[in-house]
This record gives C-alpha cells, structure tokens and sequence, in this order.
C-alpha cells in the first residue's frame, strides 16, 4: 500500500486503510461547514473495517467547505456543479490508483451537499461506484439522459421533517434512478435535516445486508 499523502490528487483528503480484507472503500462526502475528517466516525460505524476516503470540499461559502457552488438554499450552479463532479471524478480515478483500491468496492456515503454531490456522480459517473448511501439528498439537476444503473446498490435517507429538502425531492431521486435500473432502497427519518440514530443504524443494516456478500466478492 503506497503511503497516504492528503496534499495531492486535487483534493485534500485523509485516506485510512482498510482494517480487514475484502473490506470495502467509503468516500465519505461531508455537509456543507465540514471537512475531509467530518464523516470518519459515521464511516466506522457503517462498515467497521472499511477504508475510509474522507474528501474537503473545494469551494468555500462564507468561510465553509463546499463541494460545489450554490446561488441559493436549494437553488443550485448546475454548470458548477457538473464541472466539480467531474473533478471529484478524475479524484476517484487518481485515487483508487494511488491507495490501490477496486471502484467496484467504492460506496459514496454522502450528508446533505455532499449528498448532492454523491447524487451528481450518480447521475454523470455510475460506473466509478459501487454503491451509495446518500443522506438528505435531492436531485441535483434534471439529467439530459438517464443513464444505466443496473446493479447499482443506493439507499437514500430523507427526514419526514426536514424543512431543507422537501420529501418530493428525495422521492423524485429515487424515481430517476430507479428508471435506469438502479436498487433502490428509502429510508425516512423521524425528525429533519439533521442525521439521526436511526438513520445510521437503517444504513448499517443495508449496507451489511445488501453489499456484505458482493463487496467480498
């Protein structure tokens, strides 16, 4: 294993190698105000073992790490967007070279913008994922075409509450890549925008049931 370096790659990151073999790769994509070590409990305790690929968002708003820019709550640059998903693309590519480990066994585990983000790789770059745990998602641009995401594993998690995103946009989500072939699975926390217990124990459960056998593959 080539030794973690955060200062290259084009983002800045924290790479920590899996524990156990055959264990999967988590790219942990955190909310907006966070940073590349932001999402690494929440990791550990989705898939104890796991490699964890925690990633800073490049663009900062009012001094806070995003993953791309924004023009209002909900309204977003789409032509940003795409161009840092792209990048977060090129990133994967680099990355999984560098710490020497199978697309095919990466999740994205995403919170809120970076949810979004995890959505927008979806959307443009399937086949550089595994699978995806998107929490407080909503469909980040209407996509030009839908593309195949057949035996592409994603659980997406909403808040009945969340005064963020609306419930019709997480449920929009799924239907879009549901009509490309992808697995989907809904989860609806109790409260709001914020990550709760029981999402993170829903997720845990999913992903043990659902990727256990595959990412051991």
């Amino acid at each position: 294993m080539k030794p973690p370096n955060n200062n290259n790659l084009g983002f800045i990151h924290i790479f920590v190698p899996a524990e156990k073999p055959a264990s999967p790769t988590l790219l942990l994509l955190h909310g907006t105000g966070g940073d590349e070590r932001d999402l690494l409990s929440l990791g550990k305790e989705l898939w104890p073992g796991a490699a964890l690929l925690g990633v800073r968002g490049k663009v900062l708003e009012n001094g806070m790490p995003r993953f791309f820019r924004r023009f209002a709550e909900g309204v977003f640059d789409v032509d940003d967007l795409k161009v840092r998903t792209d990048e977060l693309a090129n990133f994967i590519n680099a990355a999984a070279e560098q710490y020497e480990f199978s697309k095919r066994k990466l999740v994205a585990v995403g919170y809120s913008n970076g949810a979004n983000i995890a959505a927008s790789l979806i959307l443009l770059h399937p086949h550089h994922l595994g699978a995806g745990v998107l929490f407080r998602a909503q469909v980040p641009f209407p996509p030009d075409i839908v593309r195949d995401f057949t035996n592409l594993p994603i659980f997406l998690a909403g808040g009945m509450r969340d005064p963020i995103v609306p419930r019709n946009q997480t449920e929009q989500l799924a239907a879009i890549l549901n009509s490309g072939g992808a697995d989907v699975s809904s989860f609806w926390h109790r409260g709001g925008h914020e990550l709760g217990d029981d999402d993170i124990e829903a997720a845990k459960i999913w992903l043990a049931d659902k990727l256990g056998k595959k990412m051991a593959a």
